[in-house]
């Protein structure tokens, strides 16, 4: 089948980055993206950048390729997969030879008492035809620009914030905040920050520093209520003890927006699954980014978005490429908690491991190695070998015989 016509649900990072390689690769093809948000695509993980001031909004806008339109602040309502047809929330059709569903993902809201969340009862539906969220005054979700803005306008008059998720996001939430000069507390459930990328040593560092910034952090915790009437007053944990705050961030994870998918009759699990070109279970639909499902597995990661991309890209345009899942990577740059980790934080029976720590930095450094290859790493602190240790894994490539090596001197392998 000939593509001229490609639909994008999203305008988000996976779907500027599969516009800008379809226009690199096939000009000829014309990419309509319908975003439901007022902005163009953006580089969603430098909100906290955006938020501690280090970047402007316009900074973090990304590229979409000549041949791309772009069209903000419109909601498709529904997807006829059959003739590849979207319906917006205006009533407006189009039809295409191809539809991306770049739906992306929206944040999990913790099961607390008083967090008032309005229902889809009511016919109103958010991004991705998911429920659209009615906070308590005080309360922020932390996903969009909108969230950004709204953060950043409540951020000076606040006293005292609490940050609910002890994550990527938490963390960088948290941090941005700190720098604001707002006084921030972790409310964590986990037993140390980001165990999804980190070991318990990493973990260790991190909480160092962010004590230094003046971020005090409660492990094992979790939030069961808010407190106050017209506005947010404080935040209720577990054991009874009440924090006082006049501003929540709620930063406990995302989930794959397959509202739209899963009305429109595709295969769902926890994301929309798709095959190895990206299809899903109706002829010329498509996902991607961290709306999608590949072999059991949600990434909700830029990189693997960005992969995923790339490969349709390619598909759509001819070629040959299939997705075979992507290497988890994860990076957090500005800033005293500069943190990178890639692979699984955990090592198998056989594995060499070498680690560098040092305590007075508030510095861990961590590789583990199968044979002569790297399967994951861990850098608290100094990044200054990141790269050359991101692209050895990236690449599959043989390491030096004296892998200590790679952490002391940047840019010792290339």
């Amino acid at each position: 089948m000939s593509v001229v016509r490609v639909g994008v649900v999203g305008a988000g990072m996976a779907a500027a980055r599969f516009a800008q390689q379809v226009a690199a690769r096939d000009p000829g093809i014309s990419v309509t993206m319908f975003g439901d948000e007022a902005h163009p695509p953006y580089n969603r993980a430098l909100l906290a950048d955006v938020l501690s001031t280090r970047f402007g909004a316009e900074a973090i806008g990304l590229p979409v390729g000549p041949t791309a339109v772009v069209r903000v602040g419109v909601r498709v309502a529904a997807l006829d997969a059959r003739r590849r047809a979207l319906r917006l929330a205006d009533g407006e059709v189009h039809t295409f030879d191809a539809i991306v569903l770049a739906t992306g993902a929206g944040p999990v809201l913790p099961p607390m008492r008083n967090l008032r969340v309005a229902s889809t009862a009511s016919g109103s539906a958010g991004r991705g035809g998911e429920p659209s969220l009615d906070l308590l005054a005080g309360v922020h979700a932390f996903r969009s620009l909108a969230d950004c803005a709204a953060l950043a306008a409540a951020a000076p008059g606040a006293e005292r914030a609490v940050v609910i998720g002890g994550g990527v996001l938490g963390v960088s939430a948290a941090r941005a905040l700190a720098a604001l000069g707002v006084a921030v507390e972790i409310v964590h459930q986990g037993p140390h920050l980001m165990e999804r990328h980190l070991d318990a040593p990493a973990a260790a560092a991190l909480l160092a520093g962010l004590a230094e910034l003046g971020v005090a952090v409660y492990l094992d915790n979790r939030a069961r209520a808010l407190t106050g009437t017209d506005r947010v007053t404080g935040v209720e944990l577990a054991n009874g003890h009440v924090l006082d705050a006049d501003l929540i961030v709620l930063a406990c994870g995302v989930r794959p927006r397959v509202a739209l998918a899963r009305d429109a009759g595709l295969r769902v699990d926890t994301g929309i699954v798709v095959d190895d070109r990206l299809g899903t279970s109706a002829d010329g639909i498509h996902a991607i980014g961290d709306c999608a499902e590949f072999a059991g597995d949600v990434h909700g990661l830029a990189a693997a978005a960005w992969d995923q991309a790339d490969v349709l890209a390619a598909h759509l345009t001819g070629g040959g490429q299939r997705y075979a899942g992507s290497r988890p990577m994860m990076r957090l740059t500005a800033g005293p908690l500069a943190v990178a980790a890639f692979g699984a934080t955990g090592a198998r029976a056989g594995d060499d491991v070498v680690r560098v720590a040092d305590p007075t930095r508030n510095a861990y450094k961590k590789l583990v190695m199968r044979g002569d290859r790297l399967v994951a790493g861990i850098l608290i602190g100094d990044l200054s070998t990141a790269g050359a240790l991101t692209r050895a894994f990236e690449r599959d490539d043989p390491l030096p015989a004296d892998p200590l090596h790679l952490l002391a001197v940047p840019g010792a392998y290339r």
